[in-house]
């Protein structure tokens, strides 16, 4: 009988974090502090742990400070409005609660949570380790799908912090018409990102940029079929070609900041990310400091396989 296999967590922390904060109203502890993005992120972090049954956990977050993206382009994020005071002032204690549970917390200078979360799913070393391991990223933003593979997930956030949506391979096509989670940065590098600010070129949209990829599979073929003046770029309306030859130097500095960069110098072990059992009176501690009774509740419930094995043994008691 096959062996089941081991998993591998990867949080995308800041992402959870926001996710929580705008989808939860606002709780306070004795001492007036705000916590609901840290209760917030505990739900989708026990839901998972509960679901999936890690045996690897690593929690990658942003760095506060400019990224090798906002040095290459000054506008990058630009747009996207700042969030409250509240939400950061929660970032230290989510990451006081991952301690408690024994998670790595992982963040590096000059890049993203993205960038650390596609370093970790490159780089771990997941067919050295018999059986093999699964890895499953939670996180509530879309670009990190480019990262699925067979042997990846993205346990998506679709709404609030109950409402999820495990990503594979075949759901990222459905998502997409079509289109392979290989395709998803020239996708970004067509139709832009307003979130991100990233360009993209201007006057394609989604719908377009996935006829496109549906035709010529990747950005550089579409440009050397435009170059080439081929049969099939023939096909192409007027004013597509048109701003797509204009912006062709757009879609490929586009296609550079879409992607989630994977060589990030941080570590990579599987003995630090290893999760095996962490101390529950650590986790209760804190909890109970933030006063999260009802999650102290769910620390303290039994598995239903011990409850089962439990009944068990009463019975064989009994007769």
């Amino acid at each position: 009988m096959a062996k089941e296999k081991k998993r591998l967590i990867i949080l995308d922390s800041n992402s959870i974090i926001h996710r929580a904060f705008h989808a939860l109203p606002p709780l306070t502890t004795k001492k007036g502090e705000i916590v609901n993005a840290v209760y917030g992120f505990l739900l989708v972090f026990l839901k998972a742990i509960k679901e999936f049954k890690p045996d690897y956990i690593a929690a990658c977050f942003d760095f506060p400070a400019p990224t090798f993206r906002h040095k290459k382009f000054k506008k990058y994020k630009a747009k996207r409005p700042k969030a409250p005071d509240e939400l950061y002032e929660q970032i230290p204690k989510v990451k006081q609660v991952l301690k408690a549970f024994d998670v790595e917390v992982l963040e590096k200078e000059g890049f993203e949570a993205d960038d650390i979360i596609g370093t970790i799913s490159k780089k771990f070393p997941k067919k050295q380790i018999l059986p093999e391991v699964e890895t499953i990223i939670l996180s509530g933003d879309l670009d990190i799908l480019q990262l699925v593979d067979k042997h990846t997930k993205v346990y998506f956030l679709k709404r609030g912090v109950k409402n999820t949506v495990l990503y594979d391979e075949d759901l990222v096509r459905e998502r997409y018409e079509g289109l392979s989670f290989d395709q998803l940065i020239d996708l970004r590098a067509l139709r832009g990102d307003p979130s991100d600010n990233i360009p993209g070129i201007t006057g394609i949209g989604e719908k377009t940029a996935i006829k496109l990829l549906k035709e010529f599979a990747t950005l550089e073929k579409l440009y050397k079929h435009l170059e080439g003046r081929t049969k099939e770029s023939e096909q192409i309306k007027p004013r597509i070609k048109e701003l797509l030859i204009k912006h062709k130097e757009q879609a490929f500095f586009s296609q550079e900041l879409a992607t989630i960069y994977k060589n990030v110098p941080i570590e990579v072990s599987p003995k630090a990310y290893r999760w095996d059992k962490y101390d529950k009176s650590k986790a209760i501690k804190v909890l109970e400091e933030f006063g999260f009774s009802s999650l102290i509740k769910r620390l303290s419930e039994k598995p239903e396989k011990e409850k089962k094995q439990e009944k068990s043994a009463r019975e064989l008691t009994l007769w």
